[in-house]
């Protein structure tokens, strides 16, 4: 019997087959691996876009941190700083430079016109007067602030911080108190006694011209005859200017008195540009008046 050969036809398409496989996955390892690399090379790429946004999000929010905290330390840092209140009184003011302008015009024409010691008389006349009507009728004024208060008088300038004042007062004449015993009588607000009877006669008539509207109207119930006497008795006072002035003066003072910047000391300045040239006019006047 013959055994029959093996084909090796048989064979050999089953090892291809085989060497296949190894090929495909050697494929399939090196296609995976530039996979790999592409997403490990892309994912710093992905990484930064995700990342940026937040980077830029923490930066703004620090940012407006940093505004805010400085926009909140700047009014506490620096509080603004307002102007002096100034009180002085408006009728002395036009009366010292209608005086003024009449003194001026005399004297002018005495020293032009005038013969002999006459335009001498008239200088020496200008020179001693005219100081004292400005420090009489235009220097007196008040000046008030959170701090401090300056009393600018005729011949001399107080300041006193408000830690100082003791009190306010008004009588025949408006006065301020220091903690130091000083007493100073405040020039730019004169205390008038007719302004104030004008006032109160305002205020009494307002006060009976609404209580008899008020009863008119709501026909004469005890309820609303309450009602409107409490609206007339909460209606403000009328007061004199000068009255209110000094209102506003201790409102400030009950105010800023404890304030750490209120405080200090008194000091007085004497106006020597006044008394300087009145008292020589005065020396010249007399001189001109012995010798003629």
């Amino acid at each position: 019997m013959t055994t029959p050969e093996p084909q090796p036809s048989d064979r050999e398409p089953a090892e291809p087959a085989q060497s296949t496989e190894p090929a495909e996955s050697a494929g399939s390892a090196t296609s995976s691996e530039p996979s790999e690399s592409s997403a490990a090379s892309e994912s710093p790429e992905a990484s930064e876009p995700a990342d940026s946004p937040a980077a830029a999000s923490a930066a703004s929010a620090a940012s407006a941190a940093s505004e805010g905290s400085s926009a909140a330390e700047g009014p506490a840092a620096s509080e603004p700083k307002y102007a002096d209140r100034v009180y002085r009184s408006t009728s002395g003011f036009v009366g010292g430079v209608l005086i003024l302008g009449l003194a001026c015009w005399l004297g002018v024409d005495a020293v032009v016109v005038g013969e002999g010691d006459t335009p001498w008389l008239a200088l020496a006349a200008l020179l001693f007067l005219v100081p004292l009507v400005a420090a009489y009728t235009l220097v007196p004024a008040v000046y008030a602030n959170e701090d401090r208060l300056r009393v600018r008088n005729p011949f001399r300038t107080i300041t006193l911080p408000w830690g100082q004042v003791v009190s306010l007062r008004s009588g025949y004449t408006n006065e301020v108190f220091s903690d130091e015993g000083g007493k100073y009588q405040l020039w730019a607000l004169p205390v008038s006694l007719r302004a104030r009877k004008r006032a109160s006669r305002r205020d009494l008539r307002a006060t009976e011209g609404r209580g008899r509207g008020a009863e008119a109207s709501l026909g004469g119930g005890a309820a609303r005859r309450g009602s409107s006497a409490a609206g007339v008795s909460d209606r403000p006072v009328e007061r004199a200017q000068t009255d209110r002035s000094m209102d506003e003066l201790r409102e400030l003072h009950e105010s800023r008195g404890s304030e750490a910047s209120a405080q200090g000391e008194v000091s007085v300045r004497w106006a020597y540009e006044i008394i300087a040239p009145s008292v020589t006019g005065a020396v010249l006047l007399a001189v001109l008046l012995g010798l003629g």
